[in-house]
């Protein structure tokens, strides 16, 4: 088996969908020795919310 070249552009695009991502992921997707596709899913943690005295979650409204 040859191995491929990987266009700058393509390493370019892969580096830019990893900046900024504090948590998540980032797929290449290979088709006949080709990228066709870069997903980049990012996920965001929040904080659990404390139980107050009731024991019951403190009710947060949106409007």
């Amino acid at each position: 088996m040859r191995e491929k070249q990987i266009d700058q552009q393509w390493i370019d695009r892969i580096v830019q969908s990893l900046q900024g991502i504090e948590y998540g992921s980032v797929e290449i997707v290979v088709h006949d020795s080709q990228i066709t596709q870069i997903d980049r899913l990012e996920k965001q943690r929040f904080p659990l919310q404390k139980k107050q005295q009731t024991g019951k979650l403190k009710e947060v409204k949106f409007k």
